[in-house]
């Protein structure tokens, strides 16, 4: 849905049919519902490749989820996940948990929540293996 330096933002349709790969089994099948309750559903991926200090990646976590919170009401009932797709510089932010980190990652995360909602297009359906 939206990219920012740092952060990258999925989302997949809460219904979404499945394609089978094998030969013996019918091309397409509908998957039963990935959420019981629609709603707005919120996940965060921060791999230890980008965050190697589980405090961080904590920390970073926490943010995700707090800001998401700001922008619930304006994204699509889905299944949403942010992902972490580069790191932040250790020599720029010494701390794992320093305050200027979580300002830089809380600012950079609103600007990825504001690019998600201004044109927010339809959630992709998950094509893949059952």
């Amino acid at each position: 849905m939206a990219r920012t330096a740092h952060f990258a933002l999925h989302c997949a349709a809460l219904n979404a049919p499945v394609v089978k790969h094998k030969t013996t089994m019918p091309p397409i099948a509908l998957a039963p519902a990935l959420f019981v309750v629609r709603d707005v559903w919120m996940g965060a991926m921060v791999p230890k490749r980008w965050a190697k200090r589980a405090v961080t990646r904590n920390a970073i976590k926490r943010q995700i989820y707090s800001v998401s919170i700001d922008f619930e009401s304006a994204l699509p009932v889905a299944a949403h996940v942010v992902r972490l797709r580069a790191g932040f510089e250790r020599t720029q932010f010494i701390s794992a948990t320093s305050d200027v980190l979580k300002t830089a990652v809380r600012q950079e995360l609103q600007q990825l929540f504001a690019r998600a909602t201004e044109h927010p297009p339809a959630p992709i359906l998950q094509v893949g293996a059952a």
